[in-house]
């Protein structure tokens, strides 16, 4: 369609039908969710060059009154949003007032800037250094140099175009007397801003003496902007409010049908990646028929400080907010001054040292985290409460299918980790229900020990804080490489403690071969002829049979004579390649994973399944994990139970360099759990959940939607807690029970098969010892590899 023809059908639409259309196109983009940033406001300066005839946000200088604010009011400004949990520092002022006022120009000289957007800038600086905000930006007209000076301290900018009406700067015009405000100057920094890839915001005001095609032409106008560049993050529809003491305060103000048909417009004339706002206070009351119109946006809001710009609108409290929302079947969601697609893209779009907060401020769907749980955390989770009544109809399909044990596609499974509000509880629920009807009531979970037998490695997975080598001193722990004799002796007290397993796996050291695996086996098995092998992920099998030269199936089928019982399903991490091409690229790739564990399935040797997430990758790469997973069970069916283990960030090396997040959310860790219930039906019937990375509560929560298993005790925990995790080394039968009945179920120790324990080993693993101090041997000799 031609910008004529387009042009011309929004004019002559009827209303109801346009307002459809938008409304289509915008749940098509955007789904349930509306989003809106939690903000504190600064107004750094309100003198300004310009004299816009509705303005009161901008005066003259004022005797005994700072031209700028201090960069102590500015910190005490931000310290106030950071305490009310904001993330967006607003920075809104005039255009360059030193142009204009004396009073500016000394007040800038007595502050040490040579210009507004210097000491902008420094405040930008200053505020993300002691308050961690993100600071956004609107200073009006800006050249390329002060556009790329305000990028080195924030993550986003943004100039409202209002109009590309050029009479409206003549005079008896709005913007007469206003040099910043014609149309072309304000282009030009839209345009100018693309060049530099900044994350910018723009936006049209609607009421001041521009025609309906006018509108049109100006978001014409933005949207071709946005295709040269790709950077117009979001479009305000803004209605002006007549204000006394201005020119216009006589002014007419447009209608809500107006403003509707405006909002309207801007959703069919701009791309579905251009986020289309209206701000809500300067439309109380209306919430529902502005989302019936096309929004996904509310903007800022602000729980700390008023709008400046429109000081007789106060912000509507977030809660008056998500209840509004609702009401239109929308979800509430905060985002952080960049959208998601800009923070996914944060290497591009901001400076080095913002991109990396970006990362760690976003969940993975690019949102703003909601809380400060992460893996490892002793911190109490929560999740607000469902305000919707109603579950979205594609998702409630989608699991049905699930439930009636259908292979989901990709969009489906991403659909239900995207889940929130009643549609969380929905999957949760039926996950828990699918639970139930599978597993019964009782929680399972085994006795065993961990005993991780070196944490020296030659591989550099980004996410491992474990490991050792020359280039990992900076890490927890020293280097460690097990004496034989120590590890007998730790799965002797193991034996005597009540266990029933012995867990084993470590780096891959240099000096390692296969034949270090085997005796491994043979050591144990020879002390304890009863006990469990559960040992060595499927790196670990490759890197073996490769030293010995001989095919993974002829080494799994020695392992299993040297009396290897099943094989942890780790080293899994995530089984999409581009991923794991950035956080362990020297590692086995999927397919050969994939190999090596059906190869231990057809030997009759089974495994579990695992999945380490929350730090780079994003729900499409959960979907295919789990699918992966799904497909290899159904071929070989090998698989006993399948464990998330979320990523533990506080040591993990990614994080630290700024280049991950901080682990899943705790709705995305919950939700892991009970989408892969309903994925992996009915061909994985297990589901485990990790106490030492989701603690006591976290693991309750878990086994309420879709886990029926609490792992082992381990006894000794060495990966996590390398990682940072605050949940401790041991799980004692004591403390699971009491869990587990917490909640209603019962529980049973089981073996690694999922088979009955006797009631010797029971009563054993009951009132347990105190483990004696382990010796971590220190490595026998220089390692080449160091």
């Amino acid at each position: 369609m031609t910008d004529h023809d387009l042009a011309a059908d929004l004019l002559g639409a009827p209303p109801e039908a346009l307002l459809a259309r938008a409304a289509a196109r915008r749940d098509a983009a955007h789904g349930r969710v509306i989003s809106y940033s939690r903000k504190v406001f600064i107004p750094l300066t309100q003198l300004c060059r310009d004299v816009c005839h509705y303005c009161t946000f901008a005066h003259a200088p004022r005797s005994g009154q700072p031209a700028y604010l201090s960069p102590e009011q500015v910190l005490a400004i931000a310290r106030a949003g950071a305490q009310a949990g904001c993330t967006e520092a607003l920075f809104t002022l005039g255009d360059k007032p030193e142009r204009r006022y004396r009073a500016a120009r000394e007040a800038l000289a007595a502050l040490g800037y040579p210009s507004t957007i210097a000491y902008l800038a420094a405040m930008c600086a200053l505020v993300f250094k002691e308050t961690g905000l993100f600071p956004h930006v609107n200073p009006g007209v800006m050249d390329a140099g002060e556009i790329a000076a305000l990028r080195a301290v924030s993550v986003s900018q943004g100039v409202m175009l209002e109009s590309v009406s050029a009479r409206l700067c003549a005079r008896g015009g709005p913007h007469y007397g206003s040099p910043d405000k014609r149309p072309e100057r304000r282009l030009e920094t839209i345009r100018l801003a693309g060049e530099a890839s900044v994350p910018f915001t723009t936006g049209i005001l609607i009421g001041i003496g521009e025609t309906r095609a006018e509108r049109i032409d100006a978001l014409g106008a933005i949207r071709d902007l946005h295709a040269a560049h790709g950077h117009i993050q979001e479009v305000i529809v803004q209605n002006f409010r007549a204000k006394s003491d201005t020119k216009m305060a006589q002014a007419a103000e447009p209608d809500l049908e107006d403003l509707l048909w405006s909002i309207a417009a801007a959703r069919l004339i701009l791309p579905e990646d251009v986020h289309v706002q209206a701000p809500p206070n300067l439309s109380p009351g209306v919430y529902p028929r502005l989302i019936a119109a096309g929004i996904d946006d509310w903007g800022g809001v602000s729980p700390v400080t008023p709008d400046h710009v429109n000081p007789e609108a106060p912000w509507p409290a977030i809660e008056a907010l998500a209840e509004g929302s609702a009401a239109a079947g929308k979800i509430l969601v905060p985002r952080l001054p960049v959208y998601p697609a800009f923070a996914f893209a944060a290497d591009r779009w901001c400076a080095p040292a913002l991109a990396a907060a970006v990362r760690r401020g976003i969940d993975a769907d690019g949102w703003a985290r909601e809380d400060d749980w992460s893996p490892g955390k002793l911190i109490a989770p929560r999740l607000p409460a469902p305000r919707l009544a109603a579950v979205d109809p594609e998702l409630r399909r989608a699991v049905a299918r699930a439930c009636a044990g259908e292979r989901l596609e990709e969009a489906a499974i991403v659909r239900l980790f995207a889940a929130r509000d009643a549609d969380y509880a929905y999957v949760t629920a039926a996950a828990d229900a699918l639970r139930r009807e599978v597993s019964g009531e009782t929680v399972r979970y085994v006795v065993n020990r961990n005993i991780n037998y070196t944490n020296i490695c030659y591989y550099h997975c980004k996410f491992c804080a474990f490991s050792k080598g020359k280039t990992h001193e900076a890490l927890r722990g020293a280097p460690y490489d097990l004496d034989m004799a120590e590890i007998v002796r730790r799965a002797v007290e193991a034996w005597d403690r009540g266990a029933t397993e012995v867990c084993l796996q470590g780096g891959i050291h240099p000096d390692y071969t296969g034949a270090t695996y085997l005796a491994i086996c043979r050591a144990i098995k020879q002390a304890l002829p009863g006990m469990h092998v559960h040992a060595f992920s499927p790196l670990e099998v490759t890197q073996g049979a490769a030293t010995l030269g001989i095919p993974v199936p002829e080494f799994l089928a020695q392992l299993k004579a040297a009396g290897l019982g099943t094989l942890p399903g780790t080293a899994a991490e995530i089984l999409d390649d581009p991923v794991r091409a950035v956080i362990s690229p020297d590692k086995i790739m999927t397919r050969q994973w994939l190999d090596v564990v059906q190869a231990a399935h057809r030997l009759g040797l089974r495994t579990t399944a695992t999945i380490m997430y929350g730090h780079v990758e994003r729900p499409e790469s959960w979907a295919r994990h789990l699918l992966a997973l799904r497909d290899a069970q159904a071929e070989t069916g090998g698989f006993t139970e399948f464990v998330p283990l979320p990523f533990v960030h506080m040591e993990a090396p990614m994080y630290l360099r700024g280049l991950a997040r901080k682990g899943p959310t705790f709705r995305e860790a919950v939700l892991m759990h009970a989408v892969s219930r309903l994925v992996l039906h009915p061909l994985i019937p297990n589901i485990q959940t990790s106490w030492v990375k989701m603690g006591p509560e976290g693991v309750a929560a878990c086994l309420q939607a879709g886990a029926n298993d609490l792992g082992g005790t381990l006894m000794n925990e060495s990966i996590s807690r390398a990682a940072g995790t605050e949940h401790g080394q041991e799980f004692p039968p004591e403390a699971m029970e009491g869990l587990i009945r917490g909640i209603g179920r019962a529980p049973a120790q089981r073996s690694t098969l999922y088979g009955p324990i006797g009631n010797e080993r029971r009563a054993r693993s009951f009132g347990a010892a105190e483990l004696a101090p382990v010796v971590q041997t220190p490595p026998r000799k220089v390692l080449a590899a160091e």
